[in-house]
């Protein structure tokens, strides 16, 4: 229960420019607050020294208790809510933060929308953002879920590989397996755009806002070939000649091409990936791992390797336009984490002995079993799976330190699973299906209330308890 009068005050960190900070009170209440009216009451806005404020009352039905709420934007968004007493359940609390955040997300994708984004590296080639086609799509879904999806691909192969290989075909199977393990880091860097070394440690970002009203004629008239030509003009006037991407220069090659510039719309920044990874890599007390950028706008990072020094981190330019440095970090710690834990080699060995296991022992009750067999196999190598996914975090938490950002962050890139894991429907599936990751509002959930990690003295263990805790809860 909240102490009587007490303010719960929390910040939500938003990338849109202040040109945005009117309509995403709009949006906050055309979208959250007006379709709950019987529930919100006491709405308001006004403006203090430019700082566009919203103020609104979330009721109890049986008028027992309410909570005032005021949002005031900047660039870090502050938000305050004051219960009428102890008699307003934490959980509401929580559910209003919770959809706050969500809400902001769901404007910032709108924004995202009608936003032409640049990223560079020096001396590498001048490419635009992308969405993924379907192959890299794959591709990533496979390396992201840490190699999981791959073995499983080759186990459900293996019974085309039996017509060639025959008796022989579960070793030449679990061995091609395994020298796609070991050389997991070279495939994957290949998925990547950009490398990142300590000659040339940083990605720059330029983020144009380009207004609703006037994105239908700049699509028609600006191509992928023109936007190209105009990022390459930035690069050649900025980084090409050692000065910083920035905002002035942008706008006079914009202005070139006749495109009519707001500056409170444009918005840089530089990230030094090099120093976040090696810096995480030193507080797991592990050689530096090769890094790459992939520039596609899905917000991601994935590892991958047989060993710490033989591994890859791949970090997307949508999670570095998405996410705050301290949060980069959090994720970073995440990723470097199944590097230090070798945790593609396990999952290796886990899918491999489930395979010789089927072949050699279950075969022969698989005509009467098979569908229960397979149902009851990779939900339980998924479910395993969660427990390295939730040391992870752990580890992260321990290591970085900070649990609250990494649980922010997953809160960010997550906020679309944890609307479809709000569904009663589907909680036991988010456990049970085949995906390695926990439910995104159990890890977000765990993370905050997480208390002091360096107590946590297995996280794996601990990890363990805590998912099958989480799937029994559900």
């Amino acid at each position: 229960m909240a102490a009587p009068e007490a303010t719960v005050s929390f910040e939500i960190r938003t990338e849109v420019t202040p040109a945005h900070f009117d309509g995403l009170l709009s949006f906050i209440y055309q979208k959250y607050v007006f379709p709950l009216y019987k529930h919100f009451t006491n709405i308001r806005r006004w403006i203090v020294d430019d700082r566009h404020i919203l103020a609104f009352t979330f009721s109890d039905p049986e008028g027992k208790w309410y909570v005032d709420i005021e949002i005031e934007t900047g660039n870090v968004i502050q938000v305050r809510m004051r219960p009428s007493g102890p008699m307003v359940p934490e959980s509401i609390l929580d559910r209003l933060k919770e959809d706050l955040i969500i809400n902001v997300q769901l404007f910032e994708e709108t924004i995202r929308r009608t936003t032409l984004y640049f990223a560079f590296v020096k001396s590498e080639e001048i490419m635009l953002e992308r969405a993924p086609d379907k192959r890299k799509k794959a591709l990533s879904q496979i390396f992201f879920g840490n190699m999981l999806a791959l073995f499983v691909i080759f186990i459900l192969m293996s019974y085309m590989a039996f017509l060639v290989f025959q008796f022989y075909t579960p070793i030449v199977l679990v061995v091609s397996q395994f020298v796609i393990v070991l050389f997991a880091d070279r495939i994957m860097m290949r998925m990547g755009d950009w490398p990142i070394t300590p000659a040339n440690p940083d990605v720059y970002i330029l983020q144009y806002h380009i207004p609703p009203g006037e994105f239908p004629t700049f699509s028609r008239n600006f191509n992928r070939e023109l936007l190209l030509q105009i990022k390459r003009e930035i690069y050649e006037r900025t980084l090409a000649l050692g000065k910083p991407i920035d905002c002035q220069t942008a706008n006079e090659v914009f202005l070139k091409y006749g495109i009519t510039c707001r500056p409170e719309n444009f918005s840089t920044k530089t990230i030094n990936v090099y120093g976040l990874v090696k810096e995480a890599a030193e507080r797991f007390n592990i050689s530096v791992p090769k890094i790459t950028i992939a520039n596609i706008i899905i917000p991601n990072a994935g590892a991958t390797g047989p060993s710490p020094s033989h591994g890859l981190v791949l970090i997307t330019t949508g999670l570095l336009v998405q996410l705050e440095e301290d949060e980069i970090f959090s994720i970073v710690g995440h990723e470097i984490s199944h590097l230090k834990r070798r945790d593609p080699l396990s999952l290796f060995a886990l899918t491999s002995t489930e395979y010789l296991l089927r072949v050699y022992v279950f075969l022969p009750y698989l005509f009467f079993f098979g569908f229960f067999y397979f149902f009851l196999a990779l939900s339980g190598i998924y479910f395993i799976a969660k427990f390295f996914e939730a040391r992870a975090d752990l580890e992260s938490a321990i290591r970085i330190g900070h649990p609250e950002v990494l649980a922010g962050a997953l809160r960010k890139i997550g906020f679309r699973k944890i609307q479809i894991e709000r569904l009663k429907y589907s909680r036991i599936g988010n456990w049970l299906g085949m995906d390695p990751h926990p439910p995104v509002t159990f890890r977000v959930t765990r993370l905050e209330n997480l208390g002091d990690p360096s107590k946590i003295k297995h996280p794996f263990i601990r990890s363990m308890i805590d998912c099958i805790n989480g799937l029994l809860k559900s």
